[in-house]
């Protein structure tokens, strides 16, 4: 004993000197090549707010913002300078750590703001974090707490809330934190009542996704150490208004919480909150005087109300606003003089700016009370994105495409539906991103959208390298093109313009990505883009090519004139660069060239094309992906022997498909999902040389004339895990000679004669079954020792006539853990003694008569299913 104390003791002495040595200056400055006495010193913060992080499961990827939030209600953070914010520390410490690699930037999200730990450094925070930190995946009455413990983490809750004994003996925790947010398979109404009963100290408390209601009590108010609260996600409908009582509050996110529709009458009162998030809320109006709330460092939204006391002008009363800021409601602002006391031109700190008015209330309009409220809502010119949506105007105020606004990368402009020009913008220096769409009275955009006269001598456009402009109902004409504009301009997006007749530019030199889309009347030529990498014309058929862009690698044409031109121009130039092609909606007869597809490419759509002529003479050997749909009715047997290296097969809605043609016993070794859907003529399988070693997914609907699959399943698709079959009437059993040994998903809908207990008798590999009716004439389900015992999750859903679900043939299956029952309008009753004991979760959705009994707790009912620790009726815990 006395060793095991002397050697931890060594191990934790030489924990911390290895974290001293890992994040001492002259390490790092020898890693860069820098002498040491030129490096700060590390904060001496530094190494709480790396345990901390502890809390993380290992591969958790933690946002930066969110962890200086945390680390500041944890009071970790130490402003050396009165100068520097919290928040300007919190990034110091973060990045310091990113730089000694204790914090490395997510590989998945390498654009964010993601990191995660490595698993050595994960290891290294949990050992120094010691018994204060406690991290679970459950929480349950079997967890036991270290009484030292001050920060737990965890994913979900084991056990209800109020059976879990753990909270006596640590009482005295800071950082209560919900991690990943997996919902409880029981009702767990009551935890947030408990927990704030029981832990008196907490700083910092999220709560994950509840699917049930969530409920603040009004006890909350009690939590006076409280710095941290999140309700992201969750069902919560309203806020106690003993929350207001949460002085040293500085957190509050309330993201997503689409059932709250308002916040406390008192809270103001909240004077140290400097952060909150309400985007994704329904939330009417801002309570009345936010402007006393004037440390607050961020604030995603502001609802103007129609009330003096929450009008525009309380945010003249908070100066230190950074971020992302959005303003709705604008129309209850009704003069400039109201906009101009918000004071939007002193908040330097907010770099994505949002204007948004409320859609209707379009006929009772002053336009020039709307443009002096848009001109007195001028932002700082340090601006990087701004948004105006829904503005009541006609015009746009001078300032919106100001040259002076130098630092604006995205503009976005939406159902502004009064104004019928576009303003200036072709002279904002940076601007790369232009999103404009539903400007409903715009016909025309001519030289004006470029520059103004006094800027005749820039360039337009300069940085701008993604153009979107949809759903334009009335613009007609895109006029008075200046040949240099746009000369970076990589992505133009065109959609759902119905009146456009043209034109489009000449020439776009940097061109990669065009998508022009339901732009019927537009004639015009495809600009010559000699970088050109994507073409989508979709429902112009208008449109031509000058030429054929020869370095295009993905094309998706839609329409029989635009289709045909394609094959044209295919034909002529034999293209070497393309890879994916997607032919739609052709009623002409036409065919590739040389009976012969691209050899470059590697993916083939076809839809809607009939009379296509399908190339079956050579092989493709790159091809891996093919869809063939509704299409070339001439090909009754597909040879898959010319597709050898194809992943991912598709046939539907093919009336004259008859069968696949396989030559000799070579394999599709690469073919990985095949799908066949809707072909009524469709009648077996190859008997013989069928081999596909890798196939993962096979779905079969629909096809009225198929009696089996094929036999030998084992060997044909050794590696199959999912199985789909749908509306195959004539299929009685599943084929002999062995099923693929890892198959664990079954799906099964409206095959009334796979539902016998002949049909299941080599199916013990199976986990997870879906049954979907109709299944007419079925009223009881299931039969007796009809499913595999190895089931552990079971869905029954809409099934016509079923009426008793029978327990005594579900007992057999002691792995099953989740039953679902949905859309059987008949279900009233369940037969035999108890549902098994394994399940631990119950979920029935729209059975009206059995849910009623269940609400009731029917003695003939609710014995049978007490015992399921999770029972959830429609959208409810019981």
């Amino acid at each position: 004993m006395a060793l095991a104390v002397v050697g931890g003791a060594l191990l934790s002495a030489f924990l911390d000197l290895l974290f001293d040595r890992l994040a001492s200056p002259e390490l790092v400055g020898l890693i860069r090549g820098k002498k040491p006495d030129k490096l700060l010193q590390k904060p001496p913060h530094l190494k709480r707010c790396f345990v901390y992080c502890s809390l993380y499961p290992k591969d958790y990827e933690f946002h930066k913002n969110e962890v200086i939030l945390l680390w500041m209600a944890e009071d970790l953070l130490k402003a050396q300078r009165k100068e520097k914010t919290l928040e300007e520390v919190g990034e110091e410490y973060f990045d310091d750590l990113v730089s000694r690699s204790f914090f490395q930037c997510s590989s998945r999200q390498p654009w964010s703001n993601f990191f995660i730990m490595h698993d050595l450094m994960h290891d290294l925070a949990t050992f120094l974090g010691g018994e204060f930190y406690f991290r679970a995946n459950e929480l349950g009455k079997e967890t036991k707490f270290d009484r030292k413990t001050r920060h737990l983490s965890f994913a979900r809750f084991s056990d209800p809330v109020s059976d879990i004994n753990a909270f006596e003996t640590a009482k005295f925790p800071r950082t209560f934190l919900q991690i990943n947010n997996e919902d409880c398979p029981f009702n767990n109404e009551k935890a947030p009542r408990i927990i704030v009963s029981m832990l008196k100290y907490l700083r910092v408390l999220k709560f994950g996704l509840y699917q049930s209601e969530l409920v603040l009590p009004d006890s909350i108010g009690e939590l006076i150490h409280l710095r941290y609260l999140n309700l992201n996600g969750t069902s919560i409908e309203m806020l106690p208004e003993s929350l207001c009582n949460l002085y040293n509050l500085q957190t509050l996110k309330l993201g997503s919480c689409s059932n709250l529709t308002k916040l406390p009458r008192n809270f103001q009162n909240l004077v140290n909150l400097r952060h909150l998030q309400i985007v994704g809320t329904y939330i009417k109006e801002m309570p009345k005087r936010m402007g006393k709330l004037n440390q607050l460092h961020n604030l995603d939204c502001y609802v103007v109300g129609k009330h003096k006391e929450n009008s525009i002008k309380e945010l003249g009363g908070l100066p230190n606003l950074h971020g992302s800021f959005s303003i709705k409601k604008l129309e209850n602002v009704t003069k400039g003089e109201e906009a101009i006391e918000a004071r939007i031109m002193d908040k330097k700190h907010i770099r994505h700016l949002s204007l948004i008015w409320s859609e209707g209330n379009d006929d009772i309009i002053d336009f020039q009370i709307e443009l002096d409220v848009l001109a007195k809502l001028q932002p700082h010119q340090d601006l990087k994105l701004l948004g105006i949506s829904g503005y009541k105007g006609t015009r746009f105020p001078e300032w919106v495409g100001n040259f002076s606004y130098q630092n604006i990368t995205s503009l976005y402009l939406n159902s502004c539906n009064n104004c019928c020009v576009l303003p200036s913008l072709g002279q904002l220096p940076s601007l790369s991103d232009l999103d404009i769409s539903y400007m409903n009275s715009v016909k025309t955009i001519d030289a004006g959208f470029y520059k103004k006269d006094d800027c005749s001598s820039v360039t337009p456009f300069p940085s701008l390298k993604y153009l979107r402009i949809y759903d334009m109902p009335c613009w007609e004409m895109w006029n008075a093109f200046d040949s240099e504009a746009f000369p970076v301009l990589k992505d133009l997006d065109i959609r759902n313009c119905p009146n456009l007749r043209g034109d489009l530019p000449k020439h776009l030199p940097a061109l990669q990505t065009l998508y022009i889309g339901n732009c019927e009347l537009l004639v015009s030529s495809v600009p010559m883009a000699p970088t050109l990498q994507e073409l989508n014309i979709l429902n112009s058929n208008k449109v031509t090519f000058h030429e054929f862009p020869l370095l295009v690698k993905d094309l998706r044409i839609e329409g029989r004139p635009v289709v045909e031109l394609m094959m044209e121009a295919i034909s002529k130039i034999q293209p070497t660069c393309l890879q994916s092609l997607s032919l739609e909606d052709c009623s002409t007869a036409i065919s590739f060239p040389g009976d012969r597809l691209p050899a470059s490419l590697k993916s083939l759509h076809i839809s809607g094309l009939k009379k296509l002529k399908f190339p079956v003479q050579h092989k493709h050997e790159l091809l891996k992906s093919l869809r063939i749909i509704n299409s070339c009715d001439s090909l009754k047997s597909l040879p898959l022997i010319n597709f050898p290296n194809l992943i991912n097969l598709t046939i539907e809605d093919c009336e004259y498909m008859e069968s696949l043609l396989v030559l000799g016993s070579e394999s599709l070794k690469s073919l990985n999902y095949f799908a066949i859907r809707r072909c009524p003529n469709f009648a077996s399988f190859p008997g013989e040389g069928l081999c596909m070693p890798n196939l993962t997914h096979l779905s079969v609907y629909d096809c009225d004339k198929l009696k089996s699959l094929p036999d030998q399943m084992e060997t044909v698709f050794p590696r199959m895990e999912y199985l789909e079959i749908s509306n195959c009437q004539q299929i009685e059993s599943f084929p002999g000679g062995g099923m693929p040994p890892n198959l664990r998903t079954v799906s099964i809908k409206n095959c009334v004669k796979l539902l016998s207990n002949q049909a299941w008798e080599c199916m013990d590999m199976v986990t997870s079954l879906e049954v979907w009716g109709p299944c007419d004439g079925i009223k009881s389900f299931p039969e007796e020792s009809l499913l595999p015992p190895s089931l552990v999750s079971l869905h029954l859903s809409d099934f016509s006539s079923l009426e008793t679900l029978d327990c005594k043939s579900l007992l057999h299956l002691t792995s099953l853990q989740q039953l679902n029952i949905q859309r059987c309008p008949k279900l009233e009753n369940i037969a035999g003694e108890k549902l098994p004991l394994s399940i631990i979760k119950l979920m029935i959705y729209k059975c009206p008569l059995l849910e009623l009994r269940c609400h009731k707790k029917d003695r003939q009912i609710w014995p049978k299913i007490s015992h399921v620790r999770g029972i959830k009726i429609d959208h409810g815990w019981i």
